[in-house]
């Protein structure tokens, strides 16, 4: 990997929503972000309900600018309340969201899983690295790339 600057200019308005309910999972994914200096905003949302009601302005997230979309959205599969595939149906069911770029991030090595996401509409599938190093590296680069080298579709109300 080149040696990486910090993530800046128009870049750095770029959210990421990382939608994880392990704790510990979010901790090594900010570290992961720090350390390729992805200074970017994180929203966390610990459960399916949360994530959609912060991406469609709902709940706790009622009045947020719902034509600010993050720029890439991280998912988890094994989620409490909604789980991972039934948010990725939700968004690709919306007009407003369909074009989201979701990446799943899971420990989930079902081939089910896999399958179902990308038929789902997902437009990435990352298994997890148990090791830190991996992990961080993996999640290095996934920001690298969908926040710096991605290019998205204009949005709906200029977002």
């Amino acid at each position: 990997m080149t040696n990486q600057k910090s993530v800046i200019s128009d870049s750095q308005s770029k959210t990421i929503l990382l939608v994880e309910d392990n704790p510990d999972d979010v901790e090594l994914t900010l570290r992961a972000f720090k350390k390729y200096k992805i200074v970017n905003e994180v929203v966390v949302a610990s459960d399916g309900v949360e994530a959609l009601d912060y991406i469609f302005g709902k709940g706790k997230y009622a009045g947020r600018d719902i034509n600010n979309l993050p720029e890439v959205v991280l998912l988890d599969l094994k989620l409490p309340k909604v789980n991972g595939l039934e948010v990725l149906q939700r968004l690709r069911a919306d007009e407003r969201t369909k074009h989201l770029p979701v990446v799943i991030l899971t420990s989930s090595s079902e081939d089910q899983d896999l399958l179902d996401g990308y038929k789902l509409g997902a437009n990435s599938y990352v298994q997890k690295p148990v090791e830190f190093t991996q992990f961080s590296a993996a999640v290095g680069q996934l920001g690298v790339y969908w926040l710096l080298l991605n290019k998205s579709p204009k949005r709906e109300g200029g977002a």
